[in-house]
């Protein structure tokens, strides 16, 4: 995607009167004709966005690396638009300007590449604090990760998200476990600081090969 064919869109659907979110489709590297990330979302503010942010192709870590950049330029440029990202569900280290398409394993054989609902918890918290407000996720993201956003917010929100009526957050329900070391694995300390193992023996499939 290219901002300049964004900054169209957007003055052509402020003419409606109404407030315009727009999002790019853009890593840390920028958009397909080499302009930086923070010019994309000063473009876009000054075009008229309302909320300018990133959405989809990357990890919830990654787009947040390009949200430090946005805002930064934003920042300098004196612009105070609303913020909002909305990242893949996938992990994405080593892809290029494709993202999650660029993996190996797309688009059949995802799943070991899933963000988990702590790692999502981490992204909302890490969001916020950088003054995103506008928070969510896109493809690969499921309802338990919404959940998670909900949750890690709750005392901004001021309320729990209806799902967690069936649901204690931070692996609470261990504690009915009839097995100790399972209800070992309750709250934040333990789910926070775990990283997941794939449980394969064989390594990865390489092939990557990310475009420039």
């Amino acid at each position: 995607m290219k901002v300049e064919e964004l900054e169209w869109v957007i003055e052509e659907v402020k003419k409606a009167g109404l407030p315009v979110a727009a999002t790019m489709c853009i890593g840390v590297k920028g958009d397909h004709a080499g302009i930086s990330a923070g010019e994309c979302a000063v473009r876009m503010s000054r075009a008229g966005a309302d909320v300018v942010g990133v959405n989809c192709l990357y990890d919830p870590y990654m787009t947040l690396d390009t949200m430090r950049l946005m805002k930064k330029a934003l920042d300098e440029a004196g612009l105070k638009p609303y913020l909002m990202t909305q990242p893949n569900g996938f992990f994405t280290t080593g892809t290029g300007k494709e993202g999650y398409l660029s993996c190996p394993e797309y688009p059949f054989a995802m799943e070991p590449r899933v963000v988990t609902r702590f790692d999502v918890h981490k992204y909302a918290r890490d969001a916020y604090d950088m003054g995103v407000r506008y928070i969510g996720g896109c493809c690969g993201f499921e309802a338990y990760h919404i959940r998670a956003i909900a949750e890690e917010l709750v005392k901004e929100r001021g309320r729990l998200p209806p799902a967690s009526a069936k649901h204690k957050p931070w692996g609470g329900f261990n504690k009915l476990s009839s097995y100790s070391f399972i209800r070992e694995r309750t709250g934040r300390d333990y789910w926070e600081t775990l990283v997941p193992s794939s449980g394969r023996t064989k390594p990865p499939t390489h092939g990557l090969n990310p475009k420039p």
